[in-house]
């Protein structure tokens, strides 16, 4: 089914359920009732496969594009302006010496004597600073060429919304050196009014109190993954998705959980933990809409007027969040605009689903957040660094990633949770 099938398909569903829901008025019946209910709940689960199979779609079209780019890279020049105006020979790039380098099992000895200066320079240098652990030629300390991590980092984002600059603010850094922030709250100081002639106070009462924000670089490793010699040589994979897909969704779980309920005592502050308090719903097991609402009205308006303001919950609470009406009988969830790729809101703002929050409907569980998610600063240090290990491993390739990051929320007012009594 295409693309465009799935979307329209999808709007259907939204449209069913929300029937089923306005046929339970107060004088409903509760065997009538729990009928329409299950009706609902069937329909959404559909709503969610066909949600998934959208997502599956698009994110093979790009993996598609970045493949057929890759193989562009790899077509023979069939007598270009370019070759025709030169008799000098092409100097191998890193990228396909590598690649050479990995269809030969590794062995620096099946490569040609300018391959092989093109690959000993680049372990030398240290392409981009991906410098690698293992710490020699022979154990398979050779640099991944730049257009892998470039895969890894991409694939991050799609998996942890924590660690997407359109979300949160990312500070990308060379070093790992602690960096402070400067942070201060004045909103509760006042001014006097002046009295002619009068002599300003000079008490100490009113002068700012700074305090600081620092973050760290915490380390986190994918393990080893072994990957066969077979699939490396076969040209008819594109070997940098794979592996950069394997490799980039094992750090995005684990460096999402982190920036989301991370405790801050040896890991990122996680945006959870640092949040504050704006709503305490009645109920251990369930919330409402009014205190939904209470909840987006618990953050100052500067904060909600911010572009990056949105709520953020499990799958799971979301599935409860369609449910829920306002006073006036009103859904305040909308799916959006399908055709104009418009994505869903809740209350009028955006939202995003984050699987490391929680999803149990118990006490105390904090299940809603909503604020300036840009006050939640995530510091990178450099690109994740790509290892290779040949011998260990033999006839098979081992190859993990690690990421150095941290992250904490420099104005605690700026984010609030929703939590159950």
């Amino acid at each position: 089914m295409s693309l465009t099938a799935l979307q329209e398909q999808r709007g259907r569903l939204v449209t069913q359920a929300r029937e089923a829901l306005d046929e339970i008025k107060s004088n409903t019946d509760e065997a009538r009732s729990a009928e329409l209910e299950a009706r609902h709940d069937a329909i959404m689960a559909d709503f969610d496969k066909i949600e998934a199979n959208i997502a599956r779609e698009e994110r093979q079209a790009k993996i598609e594009q970045i493949a057929e780019e890759a193989r562009a890279k790899f077509r023979p020049d069939m007598g270009g302006s370019e070759a025709r105006g030169s008799d000098e020979p092409k100097a191998p790039e890193y990228r396909d010496a590598f690649i050479a380098l990995a269809r030969a099992g590794f062995d620096p000895q099946e490569l040609s004597p300018e391959q092989r200066a093109v690959i000993r320079a680049g372990f030398q240098a240290k392409i981009e600073g991906r410098a690698q652990t293992v710490g020699t030629n022979s154990a398979g300390g050779y640099t991944v060429p730049t257009d892998l991590a470039a895969v890894v980092d991409k694939t991050m984002k799609m998996w942890g919304p924590m660690y997407d600059e359109a979300i949160c603010t990312v500070l990308s850094t060379s070093s790992g050196n602690p960096i402070d922030f400067p942070t201060v709250d004045d909103t509760a100081s006042t001014i006097s009014q002046h009295t002619e002639a009068g002599a300003m106070t000079d008490d100490g009462s009113k002068d700012a109190s700074l305090s600081k924000m620092t973050l760290n670089a915490f380390a986190y490793d994918t393990s080893w993954i072994q990957v066969s010699m077979e699939l490396l040589a076969d040209s008819n994979i594109n070997v940098e998705t794979f592996i950069g897909e394997l490799l980039g969704e094992r750090i995005a779980r684990r460096v999402n959980t982190e920036l989301t309920t991370g405790d801050g005592t040896g890991d990122p502050n996680g945006i959870v933990t640092a949040s504050t308090a704006g709503k305490t719903a009645a109920l251990t097991t369930a919330f409402t809409a009014d205190e939904v609402i209470d909840l987006l009205h618990s953050v100052d308006p500067a904060y909600r007027a911010s572009p990056k303001s949105r709520f953020m919950f499990h799958d799971t609470v979301l599935a409860a969040i369609r449910k829920l009406k306002d006073g006036q009988g009103q859904y305040i969830w909308s799916m959006g605009d399908i055709k104009s790729g418009v994505p869903g809101t809740l209350l009028g703002n955006p939202y995003s689903v984050n699987q490391a929050m929680a999803s149990a409907f118990t006490t105390g569980q904090k299940l809603v957040l909503f604020g300036d998610f840009s006050k939640y600063y995530v510091r990178k240090v450099g690109a994740p660094v790509i290892g290779v290990r040949r011998e260990y491993y033999w006839p098979n390739i081992g190859l993990a990633g690690i990421v150095r990051l941290d992250g904490d929320l420099i104005q605690t007012s700026a984010v609030k949770h929703l939590k159950l009594a």
